[in-house]
């Protein structure tokens, strides 16, 4: 692996330098965070914990890795300065572990027996006697069928939009026409 280093640029504010550089790797696999800053730091004749990679991509089809690192002057101005999750992906501090809740252990299920034991029989219960029910002397029918009246005319729910315009016709018929009207 050939290692350029394509910008450097001093930060005196912050005690670091600013690197941009170019990895070039054939036929070789994506160096690994690790691999990058232990090369860069060996460029830039730096110890390895000072070096934390930013950033670093590849590109498909190219055996090359562009990406942006800082070396500062000491580790105690890289933990005050670099954002957490980029000094834990640089493993420079530990990821904080979020206590988890610890769900109550399930009960254990019993082993598997090799032998079914036959299961005890309950003696048949007695039953109570059942009310015997009494005849009814006449039974009448569910459904009734309707009178002829009733046959005729069905109910003013059950009757259709047209029939109703028909009925209301006819009530108007019957009904005396009353006098002085326009």
């Amino acid at each position: 692996m050939q290692l350029e280093v394509m910008q450097k640029k001093e930060n005196p504010l912050l005690k670091r330098t600013e690197v941009s550089f170019k990895a070039i790797h054939k036929a070789e696999p994506t160096p690994t965070r690790d691999a990058l800053r232990a090369f860069l730091a060996r460029e830039l004749k730096a110890t390895k914990d000072i070096v934390v990679i930013d950033s670093q991509a590849s590109t498909f089809g190219r055996y090359e890795t562009v990406g942006y690192a800082k070396v500062y002057k000491t580790k105690e101005e890289a933990l005050a300065v670099e954002r957490k999750h980029i000094l834990v992906r640089n493993k420079l501090i530990e990821p904080e572990v979020k206590e988890k809740k610890v769900a109550a252990p399930k009960p254990e299920k019993p082993a598997p027996r090799a032998e079914k034991a036959e299961k005890p029989v309950a003696p048949p219960k007695a039953e109570a006697p059942k009310p015997e029910a009494k005849p009814e002397a006449k039974a009448e029918p569910k459904h009734e069928k309707p009178t002829a009246k009733e046959e005729k005319k069905p109910a003013k729910e059950e009757r259709k939009p047209a029939e109703k315009k028909e009925e209301a016709k006819e009530e108007k018929k019957a009904e005396p026409k009353k006098k002085g009207g326009k």
